[in-house]
């Protein structure tokens, strides 16, 4: 079932709804269950929630395998440039979206520190690292690989699907030298017509697999998806659904 939750975000000083997915059986059953936090829940089960009208039909991939795991959508500030603001680790100046002062950082430390633990509080979640897993697409996807890489201390699996990492790059690469632990499993894809010409595709190629080297020197498990004909877009994004589950079960 889903259901909504209005939650304060204290770096922003505001309310925000949650969307979240829990099994139908788990109010009948004293059962646990793992817990994926996801950035930009309003894409994730509706699509008229969804912000270009399609989402990932999230749920009923879960309903039909019959995945027994929470999952906790998190909306982000639709108006602007805000959702660079909010998803962004870092500050960067761009040609298209002018100078960003990112504050991906504390939005970070509002999941770990304040949400998680509202979460274990309110519902049958497995707490431990094994079973708190992150994931997102686009901004989604970069900040799921900040968080797993800056708090692996909480969360044991990521699914960073086509992550925007252009512009802070050689930061993302220090974050991904970060000493990991080795039951760490990270998901990372990208699409082969994201880009407008072979030119960018190559360049985005090479920052995804920038990253991926310096993973895999800490010998976590790593999977890279090149999706041959996938797009920047929740309707590429829903069919690597299966793909990151599995991956995360093994």
């Amino acid at each position: 079932m889903i259901f909504k939750k209005e939650v304060w975000i204290t770096p922003y000083e505001c309310q925000r709804t949650l969307h979240i997915y829990v099994p139908d059986d788990a109010i009948d059953h004293e059962e646990r269950y793992p817990v994926l936090y996801m950035y930009d829940g309003h894409n994730l089960f509706d699509d008229k929630e969804a912000t270009y009208g399609k989402s990932w039909g999230l749920k009923d991939y879960l309903d039909f395998h019959n995945e027994k795991i929470i999952v906790i959508g998190m909306e982000c500030n639709h108006e602007g440039n805000n959702r660079l603001i909010e998803y962004c680790p870092y500050s960067f100046v761009d040609r298209q979206f002018g100078s960003i002062q990112g504050t991906g950082k504390q939005m970070m430390e509002w999941v770990v520190h304040e949400l998680k633990p509202l979460i274990d509080q309110e519902l049958p979640t497995k707490t431990d690292r094994a079973n708190t897993w992150i994931a997102g697409s686009s901004m989604g996807g970069l900040m799921s690989l900040y968080t797993i890489t800056h708090h692996n201390d909480t969360f044991s699996k990521a699914a960073c699907l086509s992550p925007f990492l252009y512009p802070i790059r050689n930061e993302m690469k220090k974050e991904c030298e970060r000493r990991l632990d080795p039951d760490t499993s990270i998901y990372l894809s990208w699409g082969s017509n994201e880009t407008r010409s072979k030119r960018s595709m190559a360049y985005m190629s090479k920052t995804n697999l920038d990253m991926a080297n310096l993973l895999y020197r800490q010998q976590i498990q790593l999977y890279l998806n090149l999706v041959v004909g996938g797009q920047h877009c929740e309707a590429c994004w829903e069919k690597e659904i299966p793909v990151f589950m599995q991956f995360f079960k093994q």
